[in-house]
């Protein structure tokens, strides 16, 4: 198994925008974040849950501690290609993700039996525990289009930009595509900025001058709040 651990501790603060306040950040932005070497791609998630979506309606309530596990790929995977199985937690506010990297057969395998990868670590056991410790089965595709950018000084500072946010409930596996039922309002884009500390001023002030401001938006939170809770033990809805 060829495997690459990430850890990652930082806040992420998000932002709901219209089409104006995305041309005034993106202009806020010019010489100080460059885009990302892979333009824009899709991204593709599989979020795990109890039959009775424990997990998210937790998240809901707002807790000081809470946890997600998903499976994430960029794009649709082939059995070889790689995809990241990953365990997100929040603590008071700072965002900590625990992720390892499979191939997508390895993935599949772990999940759909329980079949551990020829090599394991901490990471992977940390993430095989939560698994094993509650009744979790795939819940819901949601899937994204992202541009990326990164801080062009050599900062920490990273922004995304998401849209044409989609899922469904049935196919539920990353390689039948990525297709869904739109999440979002025409025009809409969710901006992530993502760092390990206090956000630039000029960024700040430019969010301030659009009239951004922070937003709770979870994309399977509002999954699920939109559809998924009006159908819990139903039918697919997507």
């Amino acid at each position: 198994m060829t495997q690459v651990q990430d850890v990652f501790c930082r806040y992420e603060k998000k932002y709901l925008l219209d089409e104006a306040q995305y041309r005034a950040v993106r202009k806020a932005m010019a010489g100080r974040m460059a885009r990302d070497r892979y333009g824009r791609y899709a991204i593709c998630n599989l979020y795990y849950d109890t039959g009775t979506f424990e997990l998210i309606r937790r998240s809901l309530e707002k807790p000081l501690y809470k946890e997600k596990l998903r499976l994430r790929s960029y794009g649709i995977p082939n059995p070889d290609d790689l995809v990241f199985l990953e365990l997100k937690k929040k603590f008071d506010g700072v965002v900590y993700k625990r992720r390892t990297e499979l191939s997508y057969r390895e993935a599949q395998r772990y999940l759909l039996t329980g079949g551990t990868p020829g090599e394991t670590d901490q990471i992977f056991r940390e993430i095989d525990w939560f698994r094993r410790s509650m009744p979790l089965r795939p819940a819901v595709f949601i899937a994204c289009d992202r541009t990326a950018y990164f801080d062009d000084g050599g900062g920490d500072l990273r922004i995304t930009f998401d849209d044409n946010l989609r899922f469904r409930r049935s196919s539920l596996s990353l390689s039948k595509g990525d297709w869904g039922t739109p999440l979002m309002n025409p025009g809409e884009i969710l901006m992530e900025v993502k760092i390990p500390g206090a956000m630039p001023l000029w960024l700040g002030r430019t969010l301030s001058e659009a009239g951004a401001f922070p937003s709770s938006f979870s994309k399977y939170g509002v999954c699920y709040q939109k559809y998924l809770s009006r159908r819990e033990g139903g039918s697919a809805c997507a």
